[in-house]
């Protein structure tokens, strides 16, 4: 499964667009954030690409999960969403 990170920084549109490509030939993706702003962008990115995969009769739905990462050296926890297509 494709994981796309998601920063406080990244800009929602982009990441939808990436992940409605994704979720388009693979059928899911994955979504890794850590901290209050970057699971902000990862939301908004999933409402933008849940709209974008409508019209194609792609129904979007996300599993949110606990993930263990490791960031410079550091054990961090994120939250991760799994977002797959019915």
């Amino acid at each position: 499964m494709e994981v796309l990170k998601v920063a406080a920084t990244s800009m929602p549109q982009k990441v939808a667009n990436a992940l409605a490509a994704i979720v388009k030939e693979q059928g899911e993706a994955e979504l890794q954030a850590v901290g209050a702003s970057a699971v902000n962008q990862a939301v908004k990115a999933i409402a933008i690409a849940r709209g974008k995969v409508a019209p194609n009769g792609i129904d979007l739905y996300v599993i949110p999960a606990f993930a263990d990462i490791i960031i410079d050296g550091e054990k961090k926890t994120a939250i991760k969403f799994i977002v797959k297509s019915r």
